[in-house]
């Protein structure tokens, strides 16, 4: 078999919301469509990816270096040693031949387009849903059924007071989810203490909210904030300080016994790595949330976990940013501990497939082969675009 094209194009995801560091209003993301010659159901097999929402889209790296790379590959470079399907492995060494080690910014990004749409492409040419393929190869055959998701909101939006936040949470939980995040650092630290206290009156229990500061404090900011929402019992207090500013998560830890997540914008398994061995996260408590599809995607994500397991962590305490179809996937087929969710933002990547409905705070996967891309219609119109 070979790949007959490779064709990319640029999606707006622009949205009228901020967080603590950046407003969302010119967001944009990367698309791209694997063609492959085997066919199924008399059409050739096409497989999909394109980058979570954070980081823009990466049209010049892809055009300039990967896409290239990839076309030039001989047919025995990218697939499997007896050629019947692609070899996800072979083809993330294409892509990264000639790079030098460090550098990881936007170029994991665009090799995390790339790599989605592999893995797509490889499950249906197996006809087998993705899940059920990553459990088969690396995860004993085991996945879950149905997947814990949270919702993630609460952003700053102009004019949006206490009663538009405590609407928004509503409607999540009106919609199934137990569980709910909200940005803070926005605004003063009393101002964020009534916003906390207002989705709590919503939410209940403190268990039910994680708080997201984007990286905004410095180390005095952190823990003053962090002993200010202490009495609440949060879910997570989330990426409080610079996300490579390891000595101020560890220093931190000594002040915030309660569980923190951070690692989203860590894009490669060397500084999840640096993470782990300086940054003071403990295991089966603080949430490990780095995102495949911004960090080389699954093939380096698959090293992050073996690195992470020989650390004292397990797959559980790994619920990975962007709240898409892959995310949900990666977490069904290798026993992840839960997956984002962006019920009315960054469309039309964010959420799940039609069909699927948020019941307890979890939800089931489509028994599609590949991703389930082809289920979620607004979407899968953007790729039809390119593959057509």
């Amino acid at each position: 078999m070979r790949i007959v094209d490779i064709r990319e194009n640029i999606v707006p995801i622009k949205s009228n919301i901020s967080n603590a560091y950046i407003d969302f209003s010119k967001m944009t993301a990367s698309v791209v469509a694997i063609i492959t010659d085997v066919i199924r159901d008399g059409k050739p097999v096409v497989g999909y990816g394109f980058n979570s929402n954070g980081r823009y889209a990466q049209q010049g790296l892809l055009r300039e270096r990967f896409i290239p790379r990839l076309k030039e590959a001989t047919p025995q470079q990218v697939t499997t040693d007896a050629g019947e399907n692609l070899d996800p492995h072979k083809i993330w060494d294409r892509l990264m031949a000639n790079e030098k080690p460090g550098g990881h910014g936007e170029r994991s990004v665009a090799v995390g387009v790339l790599d989605m749409a592999v893995w797509d492409a490889v499950a249906k040419i197996e006809g087998v849903p993705l899940f059920r393929l990553l459990a088969n190869r690396y995860n004993n055959g085991v996945f879950d059924k149905t997947v814990s998701v949270y919702a993630a909101g609460g952003y700053y939006h102009p004019g949006k007071g206490l009663k538009p936040l405590q609407d928004e949470m509503k409607s999540y939980l009106d919609r199934g989810y137990t569980q709910v995040k909200m940005k803070v650092g926005g605004v003063c630290l009393a101002e964020d203490l009534k916003r906390i206290e207002a989705v709590l009156d919503v939410v209940g229990h403190g268990s039910n909210l994680a708080v997201d500061v984007n990286g905004k404090f410095d180390l005095g900011q952190a823990i003053e904030f962090g002993t200010a929402i202490k009495p609440y019992q949060l879910r997570w207090y989330e990426e409080v300080g610079d996300p490579l500013d390891y000595a101020l998560q560890s220093e931190l830890a000594q002040h915030y016994e309660l569980p923190m997540a951070t690692g989203e914008n860590l894009f490669s398994t060397i500084d999840a790595r640096n993470l782990i061995r300086y940054g003071g996260l403990r295991p089966d408590l603080d949430i490990l949330q780095f995102d495949p599809a911004l960090s080389y995607g699954l093939v380096e994500y698959l090293r992050t976990l073996e690195m992470l397991r020989a650390h004292g962590f397990s797959a559980r305490d790994c619920i990975p940013h962007g709240g898409h179809q892959f995310g949900l996937s990666l977490t069904a087929g290798l026993g992840l501990g839960g997956n984002e969710s962006y019920p009315d933002v960054f469309r039309p990547f964010n959420g799940f497939a039609d069909s699927i409905e948020v019941c307890d705070g979890r939800v089931p996967l489509p028994d599609l082969p590949g991703v389930g891309f082809e289920a979620k219609n607004e979407l899968y119109g953007h790729f039809k675009d390119l593959s057509s």
